[in-house]
C-alpha cells in the first residue's frame, strides 16, 4: 500500500433501507458484528445465479470501482484471457467518499459490480445491505491469507463479504547509523522503546526518536489492535464499544505519558516541518506499516540506505503480534447481477500469481495474499531498503502476526473524534485520558443516534 488510510476523514450516516423478508435493522447490524467475532447469522445477501442467463447471452460485463492506480492495467490482463468475462474499471475517490457513494449506488440499483472497499468500511456497507455473501463462490480461498487479514472479511467463517486485497502490518523504522553513533539498542518491548526515547533524549536534546501524530487515527488503531483491543463488539441485539477498554488505555497512557515528559515529539506526521525531521536525522525512528519505504522515499530522500526495518516492540518479551495501519478488499456489490463472475474476477486478482505481480508492479500494494509477499517484485528489497536486502522476508514472517481487527458501523466517525480529541491533548501535551473517554463517547453517540441498539 503506497498511499495513506484515507478513511474517515468524514462522518457519514447509515442510510435506512428495504431489509431483506425477516431480517430487521437491529438483525442486519448483528448480522454485521459477526465479523467481530460473534455468533455467526444467515447473511441477508448471498451470490445468484444471474451469471448464468447472462453468460448463454453474451459476454459478461462488469464493472470495478477502484483507487488504486494501474487496476485498469491489471484488469486488462485479466480481460485478455477471459473473453466471456470482460471487467471496466472505474476510477474512483477512497474513503468516505466512494463508501457513501456505494451506499447511495446500491439503494438506486445502480451501483457497479465490485468496489475496492477498506477493511474498516466493510461493516458500514454490510450494514446498509450494499455488498453480497460470496462464500459459496471462494471455497478455499481462506488459506491464502493470514488468519487476521482474513477474519477482518468473514462473519463468523461462514458469510464472506470480501477478499483481502492489500495490507499494512505495523513495523519499526530507525536510522540505522544514528542509532549506532547514539549507542541506542533497537527495542523489542515498548519499555525498551520508552527507554530509548529517554537516553537519546538525554544524549540529544534535540533530536526525537519518534512523534506522536494525532492527525492519524488508523496507526492508533493499529497499536491498540496490537495491544488487544476490541474497539467494536456484539452481544445479543446489542453493540458494545470498547475504545476505552484496558488494551486502549495503555497505549494512549503509553503513548501521552512520553508526550508529556517531553521524552518524544507531539507534531503530526506528513507536514513540512515532519519531513525534514525525518530527512535530516532530528527524528530516528518511526512506528509505520509495510508500505514505508514508498513514504521516505519521498519525505526522506538522503536516508537512502540509513533506514532499517524490525518487529513492532511488544507489551511483553517474548510475545509475537503486530497491528495493521491500512489496507483494502475486493467486495462484491449486492447490486450486481452477475455475482458469480465477480467472485470469480476477485478470486482471481487477489491469488492468481500473474494479476498478484501486476498489482505489486502498477498498484504499489502490499498483497494480502502470503505466497506474493516474498516472490515476484517483493523478492527484492525496495531501492530505499538496499541495505537490508530480507526485507520482504522479513516483512512476511511479521504480516502472519497481525492481530484480528474489530470494526463496526462508525469507524469514521471514531476516527475523525480521535483527530479532534487528541489533536488537542496532543497540543497541550496533557489530558490523554480525557480524550480518550470523549473519543467513547462520540461513537457510543453516533450508533445511537443512527438507531443501534448499544450496551452501557
Amino acid at each position: 500500500m503506497t498511499g495513506l488510510p484515507a478513511y474517515g476523514e468524514a462522518p457519514f450516516s447509515v442510510r435506512e433501507k428495504h431489509p431483506m423478508p425477516h431480517i430487521t435493522r437491529r438483525g442486519l447490524a448483528a448480522a454485521t458484528a459477526v465479523l467481530l467475532g460473534a455468533t455467526a447469522l444467515t447473511a441477508c445477501g448471498s451470490a445468484d445465479s444471474g451469471d448464468k442467463a447472462g453468460a448463454e447471452s453474451g459476454p459478461v460485463s462488469l464493472t470495478y470501482w477502484a483507487w488504486a492506480p494501474g487496476m485498469d492495467k491489471v484488469a486488462a490482463l485479466w480481460n485478455a484471457e477471459h473473453p466471456d468475462i470482460q471487467v471496466t474499471v472505474q476510477k474512483q475517490a477512497s474513503g468516505d467518499d466512494l463508501v457513501t457513494k456505494i451506499i447511495t449506488a446500491t439503494k438506486a440499483h445502480k451501483g457497479p459490480d465490485l468496489v475496492q472497499a477498506e477493511y474498516q468500511a466493510l461493516p458500514t456497507l454490510v450494514s446498509n445491505d450494499s455488498l453480497a455473501d460470496i462464500a459459496s463462490e471462494v471455497p478455499g480461498v481462506k488459506d491464502e491469507f493470514a488468519s487476521g487479514i482474513w477474519q477482518q472479511t468473514t462473519f463468523g467463517g461462514e458469510a464472506v463479504y470480501a477478499l483481502p486485497q492489500d495490507s499494512g502490518p505495523l513495523m519499526f523504522f530507525y536510522r540505522e547509523d544514528l542509532f549506532e553513533q547514539y549507542g541506542l539498542t533497537v527495542p523489542t518491548t515498548w519499555d525498551e522503546f520508552a527507554a530509548t526515547a529517554r537516553t537519546l533524549k538525554k544524549k540529544a536534546p534535540g533530536k526525537s526518536l519518534t512523534t506522536f501524530s494525532a492527525n492519524d487515527s488508523g496507526l492508533f488503531a493499529g497499536l491498540s489492535q496490537q495491544a488487544g483491543a476490541k474497539w467494536w463488539s456484539f452481544e445479543g441485539d446489542t453493540w458494545k464499544v470498547g475504545i476505552d477498554d484496558t488494551a486502549t488505555k495503555k497505549v494512549t497512557d503509553f503513548w501521552g505519558g512520553l508526550v508529556a515528559e517531553g521524552a518524544i515529539d507531539n507534531q503530526p506526521m506528513y507536514t513540512p516541518a515532519w519531513n525534514k525531521a525525518m530527512n535530516t536525522g532530528e527524528q530516528l525512528a518511526w512506528v509505520s506499516a509495510v508500505w514505508a519505504p514508498g513514504t521516505l522515499t519521498t519525505a526522506a530522500p538522503d536516508g537512502k540506505g540509513k533506514w532499517a526495518m524490525a518487529p513492532l516492540p511488544q507489551w511483553t518479551k517474548g510475545e509475537n503480534a503486530t497491528g495493521s495501519w491500512g489496507g483494502s478488499s475486493t467486495a462484491v456489490t449486492s447490486d450486481s447481477k452477475h455475482k458469480a463472475a465477480a467472485a470469480k474476477f476477485a478470486v482471481w486478482l487477489n491469488t492468481d500469481p500473474k494479476a498478484l505481480a501486476a498489482l505489486v508492479k502498477e498498484s504499489g500494494i502490499y498483497p494480502a495474499a502470503t505466497a506474493a509477499q516474498t516472490s515476484g517484485a517483493l523478492a527484492k528489497a525496495p531501492d530505499y531498503f538496499a541495505n537490508q536486502p530480507d526485507f520482504y522476508t522479513r516483512a512476511a514472517e511479521i504480516a502472519k502476526t497481525t492481530a484480528p481487527a474489530a470494526w463496526g458501523p462508525n469507524v469514521n466517525v471514531a476516527y475523525t473524534a480521535f483527530k479532534d480529541e487528541f489533536g488537542k491533548a496532543a497540543k497541550a501535551k496533557s489530558g490523554f485520558d480525557t480524550a480518550l473517554t470523549a473519543l467513547q463517547n462520540a461513537t457510543v453517540a453516533d450508533l445511537k443516534k443512527q438507531g443501534f441498539e448499544v450496551a452501557p
